[in-house]
């Protein structure tokens, strides 16, 4: 059963070209579902019409089974929505923050000290609380963002690139809090441009300008990839580089922090690799075939749609 719903929906600003280009993607009740691209992909776009926020130039949103053209109180009032950026009370302490959007959302006074206690145990906020927004590392900032939508414990949380600018550490604590937050059932969509974190996600939505490139689990995308890959280490990467980039088997060729990821139109055979040594006299310390990620699997279908 679908809670969000969006059928050929495009958006345009202006006289420009379309921020997003006539998608339509389906979310699923309890799931998790990502939103992975660039910036400029479009995906905040997306987001804010669905929280209702903007009009969509052409195409139907529906949250619910509500429109967000024509039930924008309705659904506000059962949506979480986490802006990109940092948008609460930097003067506010974290529990001034929290109690702010309790009474902007009606939560009643007798159920807050509950719901408070809830957010601090996840959150790890508490001993933090009359601390001001402001001083918060960005870690803690996300953490209070999060619990700042999460005060009238919405059915729909709608997290646009949450974990941007966050440390490593703060990223998997914060992936952790929404695996708890799913388990109790709350449907999640959430935009990152971190593509490891695809993995965290049932199923994704590969987004590049504005279009939706392919939408499925991140196992089966990987699955999906025709292409055998190889991992090479080199002394001189940007010169072998250079030169997978004219030859007729190579499908692609990727910089890889210190490798190459080389994609082949067919397996090569043990004679492509002598000949790479003789031709040019390239010096490959390392290879191996390996799976593809879901950075592999993106940057492939750009390469395909330009």
């Amino acid at each position: 059963m679908s809670e969000i719903e969006i059928t050929n929906f495009t958006k345009i600003y202006a006289d420009g070209p379309p921020a997003v280009d006539d998608i339509s993607l389906s979310v699923n009740k309890g799931e998790i579902f990502g939103l992975i691209g660039p910036d400029g992909a479009g995906k905040t776009t997306l987001m804010r019409t669905l929280a209702t926020l903007l009009l969509p130039t052409q195409g139907q949103l529906i949250v619910k089974k509500m429109d967000v053209t024509k039930q924008i109180p309705e659904i506000r009032a059962l949506l979480g929505y986490m802006p990109q950026r940092f948008s609460l009370y930097q003067d506010l302490s974290v529990e001034q923050n929290l109690n702010f959007f309790a009474d902007l959302f009606d939560v009643p006074v007798s159920e807050r000290p509950a719901r408070l206690e809830r957010l601090y145990q996840f959150s790890r906020l508490e001993s933090f609380k009359n601390r001001k927004a402001g001083a918060l590392s960005g870690g803690m900032k996300q953490k209070l963002a999060l619990s700042c939508a999460l005060i009238h414990t919405p059915e729909v949380l709608l997290l646009d690139e949450p974990t941007f600018g966050v440390d490593p550490v703060s990223r998997q604590e914060f992936w952790q809090i929404l695996h708890s937050i799913q388990e109790e059932g709350t449907t999640i969509l959430v935009s990152t441009a971190y593509m490891d974190e695809a993995t965290q996600c049932d199923r994704v939505a590969l987004f590049f300008n504005g279009k939706i490139h392919a939408i499925d689990s991140p196992h089966a995308l990987r699955g999906n990839y025709k292409y055998p890959l190889y991992s090479i280490v080199s002394s001189d990467l940007r010169k072998l580089s250079k030169y997978f980039a004219t030859n007729e088997q190579i499908h692609s060729v990727q910089m890889f922090g210190d490798t190459l990821h080389v994609s082949f139109r067919t397996n090569p055979g043990e004679n492509f690799w002598q000949t790479l040594k003789t031709d040019g006299d390239h010096e490959i310390q390392n290879r191996q075939q390996i799976e593809p990620s879901i950075e592999d699997v993106f940057l492939s279908l750009m390469e395909t749609d330009r």
